[in-house]
Parts: structure tokens; C-alpha cells; sequence
């Protein structure tokens, strides 16, 4: 039966208010967030430090993140799955295939950067980008390729009039919502809404990065559709091992009194034995 991944997303998009898309890194932590939020984003920053111990310069290889797109959909048939891309990994045939891949794996939609290799994470110094021909030609081809798949533009561009260029530019292309990544203030973010028109507009939210922390309703305020927060989960999950480590050496090894929050054999068993009968709605 084909499932039609794409426009289920494109219509829950299309609702009131502005859309939280988490972060998730691996299938534990894809667990956890598919218990609270209908909306997974794979990050591009998590896979590249879950996977590979590496951090998001380039290195992911399209074939691994298919493959953990399909075991994620297979846990979670009824999530929005909204994949990280990059620039497609290669040229436009290559970023075209990768795109009708993910769509057979079951990924809900995918986002596509102009950066020119080498790459850097949205947040950090040294991003360059391909001249926007270049750029409209990869997205166009991605766009044909694709079934109902749903499709962000995104723009690297660090200079604002670049960055409003191209926000009319990936819009008028086609693009089913466009995001500006490293958007520095609520002012810019107010041009970049007016520049893309109609066309719905995605925030992306990460500890530490360029742009300001905003509610949901501040950003609906702002007119903005959905927002991607890439990495609570992996940020969390250093800040609680690096806690629990540091307090079992104080501890001289003893593992510390379980309470009713704790997470121990049974309640990671059950998170888990989930994924044998996937499908469940979020609580």
C-alpha cells in the first residue's frame, strides 16, 4: 500500500499555529521524543555525531541515512519524518536519487542547503554557498524526482540581502516552505516572512546557535509555520550522561537508590517494546 508520507505533512503544516518538528539521533532517542511530539526531524548534526563520532562538516553518506530513515519509519508509522539532506550529497542526479530513496523509505519530507562543500552546521563561521543557478538547478531536479514528498528550501546565506534574494528565489522555484538558516534577529526574521510570500516559512532552534530563542507562539506571532529543534535530545543526553558518570566515580561505583523517576531495566524495556507494535499516538 503506498503511503502518501508527503502530503500527510503538507497538510498537518498547513494547520494553525507554528509546527515543533525534535530533533532525534538514533532510534533510542527517536523513542523518547515519538512519546511526546508527531513530528521527528533527523538532524543532520545528531546523525553526523550518533553515527560517527564527527561533527557536521560533511561526512554523512546518503545510503546510512536511508537506512536509519527506514528503520525509523518502520518503529514509527504514524510520525512526520523530516530529513536533514544536506546539499543532497553530490550533484543534481545524485541529490534527485537520494531524494527517491528516501521517499521508498517512507521519510515525510527533506531538506535541501545551497552550501558548497566543504559544508559547516548552520550555526558556524566558514559557511559557503553555490551560486544560486547552481543551487535552483539541484532543487528543481529534487523537485521533479519526487512523488508528494514534501520539500524545504534552505539558504545558507549569511548576508541579509542575500538571505532575502534567496528566500524569493527558493520560494518562486516551487519549494513547499523555505528555511533561512542562522537567522540573527526577530527583524530579519519579519523580512524574510514578507519575502517568501505565501510560502510557508521554517525556523530552525539550537542550543547555542546564531539564531534568538523564540516560543511557539512567538514565532506564530512571526508568521512562522514550523519550527525544527535539532538537538534538545542529543544536548540532553551528554548533559545526563556526563552527570550520572561523573556522580558514579563519586560514588566509588555504587549506582545511586532507584527512585519512581528513574529509568532503569523495565521502563527501557517498555519504551522499547514499543517499536514491536509501532503506531501508537503520541501521549
Amino acid at each position: 500500500m503506498v503511503r502518501h508520507y508527503g502530503n500527510t505533512l503538507r497538510e498537518s503544516l498547513a494547520g494553525a499555529g507554528t509546527t515543533p518538528l525534535i530533533g532525534v539521533y538514533d532510534m533510542y532517542s527517536a523513542s523518547v521524543a515519538a512519546g511526546h511530539h508527531d513530528a521527528l526531524f533527523v538532524s543532520g548534526f545528531g546523525f553526523a555525531a550518533s553515527h560517527y563520532g564527527l561533527p557536521d562538516v560533511g561526512f554523512i553518506a546518503w545510503p546510512d541515512m536511508v537506512a536509519f530513515t527506514e528503520r525509523l519509519r518502520s518503529a514509527f508509522p504514524r510520525h512526520h519524518l523530516l530529513v536533514d539532506i544536506d546539499d543532497g550529497y553530490g550533484d543534481p542526479e545524485v541529490a534527485a536519487h537520494v531524494v527517491r530513496r528516501l521517499e521508498a523509505a517512507g521519510a515525510s519530507g527533506v531538506v535541501l542547503e545551497d552550501q558548497r562543500r566543504p559544508r559547516r552546521c548552520g550555526h558556524a563561521d566558514g559557511k559557503q554557498i553555490l551560486p544560486l543557478p547552481q543551487y535552483l538547478a539541484k532543487l528543481r531536479r529534487v523537485l521533479d524526482a519526487r512523488g508528494d514528498l514534501f520539500v524545504v528550501a534552505r539558504t545558507d546565506a549569511t548576508e541579509e540581502p542575500e538571505m532575502l534574494l534567496r528566500a524569493r528565489q527558493l520560494a518562486a522555484a516551487g519549494a513547499d516552505m523555505v528555511l533561512v538558516d542562522g537567522v540573527r534577529s526577530t527583524a530579519q526574521l519579519k523580512l524574510i516572512r514578507e519575502a517568501v510570500g505565501d510560502t510557508p516559512l521554517l525556523f530552525n532552534q539550537i542550543e547555542g546557535g546564531r539564531s534568538p530563542r523564540l516560543s511557539l507562539t512567538e514565532l506564530d506571532g512571526l508568521g512562522v509555520d514550523a519550527a525544527v529543534y535539532s538537538t534538545p535530545c542529543l544536548f540532553a543526553a551528554h548533559r545526563a550522561m556526563d552527570a550520572a558518570l561523573r556522580e558514579l566515580l563519586s560514588r566509588d561505583g555504587l549506582l545511586p537508590e532507584p527512585t519512581p523517576h528513574s529509568v532503569g531495566v523495565a521502563r527501557a524495556t517498555e519504551l522499547l517494546a514499543r517499536n514491536l507494535a509501532p503506531g501508537t499516538a503520541p501521549q
